[in-house]
């Protein structure tokens, strides 16, 4: 099911941050400016908020063009 949240209520695990490639948000985030968010990322619930599951160069690509919402897919994570 596809929602609209706010971009800091999603936190990304500091593992996937390392993943990062600035390169990569700038094409994302260029042709963001042209199409809009094409892909809802993916996220699951948490205590505080929203973890990322899929979508760190989309969610950082919006971020960088100053947008405010992300369109997100809520996922129910199975925990082990």
């Amino acid at each position: 099911m596809k929602e609209t949240l706010a971009i800091d209520d999603v936190r990304v695990p500091a593992k996937r941050k390392k993943t990062l490639e600035p390169a990569k948000v700038q094409d994302i985030a260029n042709d963001m400016l042209e199409n809009g968010q094409t892909t809802p990322i993916s996220v699951r619930s948490a205590d505080d908020g929203y973890v990322l599951i899929e979508g760190l160069h989309r969610l950082e690509a919006l971020r960088a063009l100053g947008e405010a919402t992300v369109n997100v897919y809520l996922v129910h994570a199975r925990l082990h």
